[in-house]
């Protein structure tokens, strides 16, 4: 199967669930989305979190050749796009979605659940996807993690090619 499709696979069974039908379970009944006041605000992160998400798994299927899923994942190191600015923006848009969610909704049990998604979220990273990929790719990996933050986007710091570091990857968007 193709990656695309195992991709899309993956975002509408994960992302799916976790941004989708589990915050719809657990508003479901006691929280209304009003037509009007500042809970609209709330469609921003909701859009731009889905937007990134949505540009994140394109990555991880064109440029790194797999999908987000664990059980296939990309064969080659993403480092273009937001990942330039950040090793994480697949889960920062999940989170932006929930935040969305959370303000459309006006729900604290969303809110609270999208702190337990986000420490869930962290612990996935440090305790099983960082430690992969430092096996994964190696020193590619570890200069990688040592100029891109984990969660806090900044600009892409400049690379020359003593740093072994100016790849395709890199100059790309």
């Amino acid at each position: 199967m193709k990656p695309l499709i195992k991709t899309a696979i993956f975002i509408v069974l994960v992302p799916g669930t976790v941004t989708g039908l589990l915050p719809y379970l657990l508003v479901r009944g006691h929280a209304h989305l009003t037509p009007s006041g500042w809970r609209w605000a709330g469609t921003a992160p909701l859009v731009l979190g889905a937007w990134i998400a949505l540009w994140c798994t394109w990555e991880f299927s064109t440029a790194g050749q797999g999908t987000p899923a664990p059980i296939s994942p990309p064969r080659v190191l993403v480092r273009r796009g937001l990942y330039r600015w950040v090793r994480n923006p697949m889960y920062l848009g999940a989170l932006l979605v929930l935040a969305g969610e959370t303000i459309l909704f006006g729900s604290l049990t969303l809110l609270e659940y999208a702190c337990i998604v986000a420490l869930l979220f962290h612990l996935f990273v440090v305790l099983y996807e960082e430690p992969e990929l430092a096996r994964k790719f190696g020193a590619d990996y570890a200069s990688y993690r040592q100029n891109v933050p984990r969660w806090l986007p900044r600009p892409p710091r400049s690379r020359g090619k003593s740093e072994g570091l100016l790849n395709e990857d890199y100059r790309s968007t």
